[in-house]
């Protein structure tokens, strides 16, 4: 499977496109209009092509480039339920996943793939963003497919479920099939961070990823409107704790030599998660660097598709495309 093409928008931290990468794609354009992402991926891919700039002001006729590729990929900000937005004075998140779709008629991918939110691949309360998609696709030759599909079961130490709608040029979307899981254990925190957590001399560092046994829940990196970076809601800081985590603020480093880590003793005697460590739990490779400052840094990395979700959504995607010669759909 290769020489695929595909554009990339609100790319972020590049999560995605690395899976996508990894799947055999190739970047013709990716975009976001946060300066630290656009760092951050180019940084760690100085040959991509990387355009700062918001969706929302995109003009693919100004970027002859993004034309005729073979994959329309979106990583989009969290979309609110019908009654949020109806409460907030914002529709970002709203609009940017109409300006996707929109997008869809001016560059003509062979296929499309949206990841958001669990709800909008089935809730009632997102049935209008479905709607809206089907309205706006199905009349140029595409089918849809609407599935969740979770981290944990793609290698990745994390709970993260995920809405995914994939779209296909109807005389290929027979041969898509929704990814099935890649592992049969889950892999753990401990696992994933006992390394790190060693790095300085940290003594208990074996002994704390012994108990650590256990995905981690989902990381959210908030909005830009908040304060400064924790691990989540207050469900996921009880799990955190009950794995010896501070969850509630990120680490400048991992513990030293003389760190002593004993739980019972409250929050100061628990470790915490720096944004390096945050990324793998993600699934980035340890050398993918996240520029900017620490709540920026740890926003990028829990906003992100974890690139092992990409790979396997690009790989099933891509046994549905490669090596079809069928010509695109006519304007």
């Amino acid at each position: 499977m290769s020489g695929l093409t595909f554009v990339d928008v609100c790319s972020g931290a590049g999560g995605l496109a690395l899976g996508l990468e990894q799947a055999g794609f190739e970047p013709r354009l990716l975009l976001d209009d946060d300066e630290a992402a656009v760092t951050t991926l180019r940084t760690n891919r100085p040959r991509w092509n990387v355009l700062h700039a918001d969706l929302l002001d995109f003009d693919p006729s100004e970027h002859p480039v993004s034309h005729d590729v073979d994959l329309l990929a979106a990583g989009l900000p969290r979309v609110k339920s019908s009654a949020t937005v109806r409460r907030t004075d914002s529709r970002t998140e709203e609009r940017l996943l109409e300006a996707t779709v929109y997008l869809v008629h001016a560059i003509r991918p062979r296929a499309v793939l949206i990841e958001n939110v669990p709800g909008l691949a089935h809730s009632d309360e997102y049935r209008q963003f479905r709607d809206f998609a089907r309205a706006e696709l199905a009349h140029l030759g595409y089918e849809f497919s609407w599935f969740v599909v979770n981290a944990v079961d793609f290698g990745v130490p994390q709970s993260r479920r995920q809405g995914v709608l994939v779209a296909v040029e109807r005389q290929r979307s027979k041969e898509f099939r929704p990814p099935t899981p890649t592992v049969q254990e889950p892999a753990t925190v401990g696992a994933a961070l006992r390394a790190s957590m060693a790095a300085r001399g940290w003594q208990d560092a074996a002994r704390w990823a012994a108990q650590a046994d256990r995905p981690g829940p989902t990381l959210v990196g908030g909005s830009k409107n908040r304060g400064g970076a924790d691990l989540g809601p207050t469900g996921a800081k009880r799990t955190w704790a009950t794995m010896g985590v501070n969850a509630h603020t990120v680490a400048d480093r991992v513990p030293g030599p003389d760190f002593e880590w004993d739980p019972d003793l409250g929050r100061d005697n628990m470790v915490k998660i720096t944004v390096e460590q945050a990324a793998l739990l993600q699934g980035f490779p340890e050398s993918w660097e996240i520029s900017g400052r620490k709540t920026a840094r740890y926003r990028q990395v829990g906003h992100a598709t974890p690139p092992p979700v990409g790979k396997a959504l690009g790989q099933a995607i891509a046994e549905a495309l490669d090596g079809d010669s069928t010509p695109p759909i006519a304007g």
